[in-house]
């Protein structure tokens, strides 16, 4: 039986980072993002029906992402139809990366995780955090990044200590190093793997 273990955070919190680091102990993730990625790139499953509806959000034959937050600005309905065409498309994407991994332990990178109902189909959930002052350090170090859109982002996700007291597990980035030694645990508490 494959564990599917949920990986989400809010925007700071170190998600990617933790992702990475269940790559490097051969843990298999999936990650939604990359997913969408794939579908807006050229030739992607998600080009011929936003075209479709939004053809102007196509430019050089691929979604254009830039274009898309441009229709969502001027019209909040763009949203649900989005999803609408690219949610179907995603789930169709895990599933064929799941036919293809039976490792006694899955990822599943998914930023949107509580938002989606997500976690009612997983093993577990584990949700990465930090404190607020570094996860607002961490954000606006990114280049391009404002407080104004930091704050925008964090309105639209579920608040990080909701995040805490639902998932099933949490760990918190402040250092790489502890940060690695908590999913080392994590990977041989889920697998069963022991020492002992």
């Amino acid at each position: 039986m494959t564990h599917l273990l949920g990986l989400t955070g809010s925007i700071g919190m170190g998600k990617s980072t933790t992702a990475q680091m269940f790559r490097d102990e051969g843990i298999p993730v999936w990650d939604a993002d990359a997913a969408v990625h794939a579908l807006y790139a050229q030739g992607g499953a998600a080009v011929a029906p936003i075209a479709a509806i939004f053809p102007q959000a196509i430019i050089d034959g691929a979604v254009s992402r830039e274009a898309l937050r441009g229709l969502i600005a001027n019209d909040p309905t763009v949203i649900a139809q989005l999803e609408e065409l690219v949610h179907p498309l995603v789930a169709a994407h895990r599933r064929a990366f799941l036919d293809h991994h039976s490792e006694p332990l899955v990822v599943l990178d998914i930023p949107l995780l509580f938002e989606t109902g997500a976690d009612k189909w997983l093993s577990s959930v584990l949700v990465v955090t930090a404190p607020a002052k570094v996860q607002k350090e961490r954000v606006i170090a990114r280049p391009g990044m404002t407080e104004e859109q930091f704050n925008l982002i964090l309105s639209r996700q579920t608040p990080d200590a909701e995040k805490r007291k639902r998932a099933d597990h949490v760990i918190e980035t402040l250092t790489l190093d502890d940060t690695r030694q908590a999913v080392q645990e994590l990977i041989t508490k889920l697998t069963g793997q022991t020492d002992a």
